[in-house]
């Protein structure tokens, strides 16, 4: 259960191709599948990993259908589809299983690559994009984690570490509407899943992440403006719900 929120365990390319477009069957512009094309996500609602993928499928026009999953039990069709890892989210698309949530987002920007695009054209622009993919993935996560498992001198240490990575990202956004620059991208898709839980971090914590890092409450904002965003991510205060159980479970309640 150590990761039963952010690292999957939960209850429950390049450049657009014209020719691609117009020689692949399985493609036409809008976002709109053909009907012989099935889209398949396991997930489940409070998935930050998930979540990305939600936001990526929704800001391309990807019709899909979004099966929740219980890993306390583990279902059948999880252990088919993620064999090595049992872990979600999982994309089945045309019954093949993508794994592991940057993968999946690679993925799906390769295989739709006519609207929305999440990677820049620039080699190394796309390294950027990947390199705070990962900084999200791995430092944004963990530290936003431990600040409602801790308590003490621990959450306090953890709050400090949390708001100097937030100040890293925020420079990183600088004065752009989004990391991606005028329009969403990879950066953008991997960080929205946990600023929708800055709000019980801040609750839990007892500390404002706005009063440090104005541009990156505004550019959340901004995203939840997005109809792709809003519909495919939780609400703010069902999630705050949600870690207040958790922290129940954990026996961290202070």
């Amino acid at each position: 259960m150590e990761h039963w929120v952010f690292r999957h365990e939960i209850t429950y390319k390049d450049k657009p191709n014209v020719w691609l477009q117009l020689l692949n069957p399985v493609l036409i512009f809008g976002g709109v599948r053909m009907a012989n094309e099935e889209v398949v996500l396991l997930s489940f609602w409070a998935c930050t990993f998930a979540g990305k993928v939600r936001v990526a499928l929704a800001e391309k026009g990807i019709e899909y259908k979004s099966m929740e999953q219980d890993m306390v039990t583990k279902g059948d069709l999880l252990l088919k589809m993620n064999p090595v890892h049992k872990k979600i989210p999982v994309l089945i698309h045309n019954g093949k299983p993508i794994c592991e949530s940057q993968i999946i987002l690679q993925y799906i920007d390769e295989i739709w690559p006519h609207k929305s695009p999440l990677l820049p054209l620039d080699p190394h622009q796309r390294a950027v994009a990947r390199f705070w993919a990962d900084f999200i993935d791995t430092k944004i996560c963990e530290l936003g984690k431990k600040i409602w498992k801790t308590k003490g001198e621990e959450k306090e240490a953890t709050k400090k570490e949390f708001m100097e990575s937030l100040k890293l990202l925020e420079g990183e956004l600088g004065d752009k509407p989004y990391f991606g620059g005028e329009n969403l991208g990879y950066v953008d898709v991997s960080l929205l899943p946990f600023s929708c839980w800055f709000y019980a971090q801040e609750k839990v914590g007892d500390f404002s992440i706005e009063t440090d890092c104005p541009k990156l409450i505004a550019w959340h904002t901004r995203c939840m403006e997005k109809d792709s965003v809003s519909r495919s991510l939780p609400d703010q205060q069902k999630i705050y719900r949600f870690v207040l159980d958790l922290r129940k479970l954990f026996g961290v309640e202070e």
